[in-house]
């Protein structure tokens, strides 16, 4: 459970982006949206070798 505490005279608005933002860091949303649905090992173990080959051909064509 997220604890914001607000200051004396703080804006709820601030006190607001600040919880957001801890919520962002926690990762609980990308956690249950990846818990909606069962990916196999194998595959997620492509996807990031996948990704890995993108990442690198970016970074090639830049030294270019």
């Amino acid at each position: 459970m997220l604890i914001i505490p607000i200051k004396d005279g703080e804006n709820i608005d601030r006190a607001l982006k600040r919880f957001k933002r801890k919520f962002d860091k926690t990762g609980a949303m990308r956690q249950l949206r990846s818990r909606k649905q069962f990916i196999k090992p194998s595959v997620k173990h492509r996807q990031k070798i996948q990704k890995a080959q993108y990442i690198q051909r970016l970074r090639d064509s830049e030294s270019v």
